[in-house]
């Protein structure tokens, strides 16, 4: 964790910082301010800041101040000239403030100040009669695991929250201080948060570099800015929005309902190149006023704040329709949100379950039930990403719409075994975990042994976040001795180490980092020429196969299989954003040297969508 502290710190102040002074975006100090600017920035300070500010000393009267997760603070250093005496004080910094100030902004650029070095300066403010030693800055990281045995609770619901009021008071796990912080200072704080030397990671300059992202919102340079991307519409439902390419309103204006596409054959939708409004919210909001729809179920793991589909399974439960929502309380870092979810979906009129004791449900599927005649129809929508609108414009995920009654009866099965109870539920089609997918995946990657071993080609392909299950890599690794050719598409954690001599030289992994973040998963086989395809949100984790909820579902329509090898394809010979995993563990950008023969996956499928 220190090495990569390091390097991100490395990038920002050796790499960025420069470049950024290079366009016109320069940091600055209080000391090179000029008069001028030294009298705006303290009108700032107390309009803006002294007025929130609260000091808080530490003596007899006044314990140690709690100190919240994630927040900036001054560790404070006083002199009382009175009595003699060294004083500690604690100042939090506010968050609900600009990490950084604009003290000027004009043709030649803009001059940013830092909210901790006005504070910092300024703090003698805050202690009138009292000399400031020193104040530096510190951060402290709380647990976040706090989680109970929920096998033993009484109800799930009460215990989540109960996890939530804890989270807040948890062990501290990390405190940041800066480095120039004198030692009697910083052995106050280790032995004040209980940490041991281990946890403390001394730094030089800002703590907290996240907050850089508030340098792109300062107006102007938006040559520095990537342009403004909007989906397109799925060609199969352009008629449904009226037409046209570009990204519309979900309602549409045309007559063409998203059933009757889906009915005509399995369609693919691929985001954010395509447009998740027009597709999966349509479905959902179809569905809601649709009269001839009577049951809707869907799974939850992650939303937003104010999702316009929560709203249509509302709409659809007042409506009378039969609703069933499993949410996922234990989603790390939205239970708040998806406890609210929960009770305002409950008092709705949903019906709201929360799965499997000791298993968190991450699949992403939605099943509608229609009736058409005397026949009951089901549509579904099973996905790579989450049912969340803020992160369908920002991750790469693909969407599966289908009728195939196959499909279908397995995820209504599936739904039967999270809401009610089925031990020996099987499926047809679907790759199901924790029970049957690691079995499953294992028969897959025997079989391309097999063939490997009997002279024939044989070949696998892996796109996923995550590589890191003992077995299958062992399994891959078997696979890759016998001649199977491999290729991992790893976007974050991969512990398979590739083209070792007598172990994976036929594995060659990638990772492909740019605009939008790689999240579908998507598995090939060639499987003896029949090019077998499964996509869903399970990666090759240890948790997705065995403690989670997961479905992979096959894509058996040729047009799709062919769509998918493409993408493989473009991602496999990327040579802009795509990185190489050595047996080293190095990683190696890839170029071209020839612009003519520039491939970048991402930009191509954006100009692809468009044509």
């Amino acid at each position: 964790v220190e090495k990569m502290i390091d390097k991100v710190r490395e990038v920002f102040f050796d790499t960025l910082v420069p470049k950024l002074a290079e366009v016109g975006i320069q940091f600055v100090t209080v000391d090179e301010l000029t008069a001028k600017q030294r009298s705006k920035v303290d009108r700032y300070f107390d309009e803006q800041l002294y007025p929130i500010l609260t000091p808080l000393v530490v003596d007899q009267s006044h314990p140690f101040p709690f100190v919240s997760n994630k927040s900036r603070s001054f560790a404070v250093e006083l002199h009382d000239p009175v009595t003699g005496e060294t004083l500690f004080a604690r100042v939090k910094i506010p968050a609900n403030r600009p990490r950084w100030i604009t003290v000027s902004k004009g043709r030649k650029g803009v001059l940013l100040l830092q909210l901790d070095d006005l504070i910092r300066a300024k703090i003698g403010r805050l202690f009138p009669g009292a000399t400031v030693v020193s104040a530096h800055v510190f951060r402290i990281t709380r647990n976040a695991d706090v989680e109970r045995n929920e096998e033993e609770a009484d109800d799930l619901l009460e215990m989540i929250e109960e996890e939530l009021r804890e989270r807040r008071f948890a062990d501290v796990v990390r405190l940041e201080i800066e480095k120039k912080t004198p030692d009697h200072v910083k052995s106050l704080l280790i032995s004040r948060m209980n940490v041991k030397k281990t946890d403390v990671f001394e730094i030089d300059g800002v703590l907290g570099l996240a907050d850089v992202v508030e340098i792109y919102k300062i107006k102007g340079f938006s040559e520095l800015r990537y342009k403004s991307w909007i989906p397109a519409i799925h060609p199969a439902l352009r008629a449904i929005s009226g037409g046209g390419s570009g990204s519309v309103g979900a309602s549409g204006s045309g007559s063409i309902d998203i059933f009757s596409v889906i009915k005509n054959g399995d369609f693919l939708v691929h985001h954010p190149y395509q447009s998740f409004a027009t597709s999966v919210q349509h479905f959902v909001e179809m569905a809601a006023s649709d009269p001839d729809v009577l049951a809707i179920k869907q799974t939850l793991y992650r939303t937003s704040k104010d999702s316009a589909l929560m709203h249509a399974l509302m709409r659809a439960a007042e409506n009378g329709k039969q609703v069933a929502v499993l949410v996922e309380l234990k989603a790390r870092f939205d239970e708040e949100r998806n406890i609210e979810w929960a009770q305002r979906l409950e008092q709705s009129g949903v019906h709201v379950a929360y799965g499997v004791a000791g298993l968190k449900i991450h699949t992403k599927m939605t099943v509608v039930v229609r009736q058409e005649g005397e026949k009951l129809m089901r549509y579904v929508h099973l996905g790579t990403g989450n049912y969340h609108p803020d992160t369908a414009q920002l991750y790469e995920d693909m969407s599966l719409f289908t009728c195939d009654d196959e499909i279908a009866s397995d995820v209504s099965d599936l739904f039967n075994f999270l809401t009610g109870f089925a031990p020996t539920q099987q499926y047809k089609k679907l790759l199901v975990a924790p029970h049957f997918m690691r079995k499953e995946i294992t028969e897959l990657i025997k079989y391309e042994i097999t063939e490997a071993r009997e002279g024939r080609e044989a070949r696998i392909i892996m796109k996923m976040n995550n590589l890191e299950d003992p077995l299958i890599i062992s399994l891959l690794y078997e696979a890759s001795n016998a001649g199977v050719q491999i290729d991992c598409i790893a976007r974050s954690v991969c512990r398979l180490r590739p083209e070792i001599e007598g172990q994976s030289e036929n594995i060659r992994v990638h990772s492909v980092i740019g605009r939008f973040l790689e999240h579908s998963r998507v598995y090939y086989f060639l499987n003896g020429g029949k090019k077998r395809y499964f996509m869903g949100s399970a990666d090759m984790m240890h948790r997705n196969l065995d403690a989670r909820v997961e479905a992979l579902v096959p894509v058996e329509n040729n047009e799709l299989k062919s769509y998918i090898e493409y993408v493989l394809d473009l991602y496999l010979n990327d040579n802009r954003q795509r990185w190489v995993i050595h047996n080293d563990k190095r990683h190696t950008k890839q170029y071209s040297d020839d612009s003519k023969y520039e491939i970048s996956a991402q930009e191509i499928l954006m100009n692809m969508m468009h044509l």
